[in-house]
This record gives C-alpha cells, structure tokens and sequence, in this order.
C-alpha cells in the first residue's frame, strides 16, 4: 500500500524554482547566442548569399578569390555594427538612466546634431573628402556638444530636466545650421547626403582601428556605472543619502554617453531609435536595475542594427537599403507606440 510523503517532506524534495537572477543570466546567454547567428547572416547575406562553407573558407583563408574578398569585406561591416550597435544602445541606456527619461535616445543630448554639424562643417570649410576625415571632425563634434551641453546644463548643478533641454535647444541650432550649409553648397550636400543616412557599407578595418579604443574606454566607464545609475535613479536626495555622488557620476555618465555615441556616429553616421528602442524593450524583461540593463543592452543592441542592416540587404537586391533607413522605419512606429503606452500607463 503507497502512502504519500507528508507535504513537508514533499515541499523538501521537490526541485526548488529557478531564481530570477539564474534566469537573467540564461537570458544573456541566449542573447549573446542570437548576436552569433545574427552577425554570421550579416557575413553570409548580401547582394549575393554565399554557402556557410564559402562563408568558413573565407573566414580562415586568403587566397584571393572573390569570396575570400567578399566575407573580408562583410566581416569589417559585421564588425563595425557589432561595435556601434554596442555602443549606441548602451549610451542609450546610460541617459535614459541619467535623465530618468525612459524614452530619451543619444540623439536627446544634441551628439548626433554636433558630429553632423562637424562633417558638413569640414566638408564645405576644409575640403575632407575621405570617412578617414570624417570620423576625427564628427567625434570632435560630438565631444565638444557633449561639453557644452554640461556647461549649459549647469555642470556641477547639473540636473536631468536642465542637460535635456540643453541638449534640445543646442540640437535645433545645429540642425538649422546643418541646412543652411547643405541648401547653400551643392557639393556638400551630394557627400553629406549618404553620411546622413546612416550606413555600415563603407566600413573598413582602417574606421574600426580608429574608433574601437574610444568605444571601449566608453564601455568600460558605462559598465562601472551601473550602481551609481541605479542611486541617481532614485532621486538625488535618496542617491545622497545612498553615498552616492551625484556630480561625479553624472559628468562620468555624460563622458561616457558622448564618447560612446560620438564615435559610432563618427564611423557609421547618425543611427536613430537603437539607443531608444533596445535600452526600453531590455527594461520592460530585467526590471530596473542597470546592473543587469546595461548588459543585456550592450549584446541585443547590435542584434537589432545587424539584422536591420541584413534586411535592408534582402529588400533591394540586387541593391541595398541603407541600415538607418531600416531602423528609422522600423522605429517610429515602435516610439509611437511606447509613447501611447507610456501615456496610458500615467493615466
């Protein structure tokens, strides 16, 4: 005759529930998983697909043949968006947090106005011609808003509302005068216009070894962040009361933040919603705790810039449709519909 185990003894052997953070790092794995399959697709797919053996041949032999030339040329782009990619939604992530803006974007703080402002100047002014040239004007660019952004913002008194109607008032004038230039001078409006759009097709290994130390001193001070965001995201009285200190963390954030988002526009030109969209949709899964946010942004963010880039691939074979093109489309509807939430949400 079976008799049951007392409920005590029941509760005692059965398997315990897997813990929210076991479940978080499983998640990251899996991420990390989709960003391989993804940025193989991006090496394999373009205006001719190529078979996984070519594509292996290629990664590990030069002989010279057209493949072999082909997945060289598809690895830098690959390469290119996994670091802009990283770095736009992480510098995402670091200002919604700074702001304590869920719905605030790189684009917020005026770095994307100051890098296009940078290039059009030296394009019309200097005569560059080269994205080699690009990429020093455009980060220069970016610095310099970055900075005058924080000054404006009050500096040392900085608060979220003051750096983002800064960032907004100093955008519209860069963005004016960005026009001005490009209805005035032909020439720099034919060479601005591809740079404006945002793509990963003039990618080389020469735009990779330029921005990647700036990328990765950027990523390294947004990662040590994560604690000192979660303080400042509590409010500055809590954050004080935390230890945390509010001057310090803040300038590091916007350092951070600029360094990240300048050099990915310098490399690629602006990219839109990225940095909004990846950072939002992250939060809505680990909560918000940008221990884990930062992370999990930093790995799905080129998910989404590689796979834009390999669908506006596929689109318009034999030709292709530029990746800030697919992102923009891609993110408009999504920020509408953020917003509606949000907007409910409140209500």
């Amino acid at each position: 005759m079976l008799v049951d185990s007392p409920p005590e003894q029941r509760a005692e052997s059965a398997p315990a529930p897997p813990t929210r953070r076991a479940i978080r790092v499983l998640g990251l794995f899996a991420s990390v998983a989709l960003l391989v399959l993804v940025s193989l697709a991006s090496i394999a797919i373009g205006a001719k697909s190529l078979p996984l053996g070519d594509v292996w041949h290629g990664l590990f032999h030069d002989s010279g043949t057209y493949t072999d030339v082909v997945v060289g040329d598809r690895i830098s782009r690959t390469l290119l968006g996994l670091l802009a990619g990283a770095a736009l939604g992480l510098s995402g992530a670091v200002l919604q947090a700074l702001t304590r803006n869920p719905l605030a974007d790189p684009g917020l703080l005026g770095i994307n106005a100051g890098a296009s402002a940078a290039v059009v100047t030296a394009i019309t002014y200097f005569g560059v011609t080269s994205l080699s040239g690009y990429v020093w004007f455009a980060f220069a660019g970016a610095a310099v808003v970055g900075a005058l952004v924080w000054f404006l913002g009050g500096s040392r008194g900085a608060t979220p509302v003051r750096l983002a109607l800064a960032g907004t008032a100093i955008s519209a004038a860069l963005y004016g005068y960005l026009q001005a230039v490009m209805i005035m001078d032909d020439a720099a409006l034919s060479r601005m216009r591809f740079w404006t759009v945002g793509s990963l097709a003039s990618a080389t290994g020469s735009t990779i070894t330029q921005v990647a130390p700036f990328l990765a001193v950027g990523t390294v001070i947004s990662l040590l962040l994560a604690r000192p965001l979660n303080a400042v995201a509590m409010g500055d009285d809590t954050a004080r009361a935390l230890g945390a200190n509010l001057n310090r963390t803040r300038a590091l954030a916007m350092l951070s933040a600029t360094v990240l988002c300048g050099a990915a526009t310098a490399a690629c030109g602006p990219i839109v919603f990225v940095g909004l969209m990846v950072p939002h949709v992250v939060r809505s899964f680990t909560g918000p705790d940008l221990r884990w946010i930062l992370p999990y942004a930093t790995v799905l963010s080129p998910v989404l810039l590689l796979g834009a880039d390999v669908l506006g691939r596929l689109i318009a074979r034999p030709a292709e449709l530029q990746v800030g093109i697919v992102t923009a489309v891609i993110g408009g509807p999504v920020f509408i519909y953020l917003v509606r939430r949000r907007r409910t949400t409140q209500l």
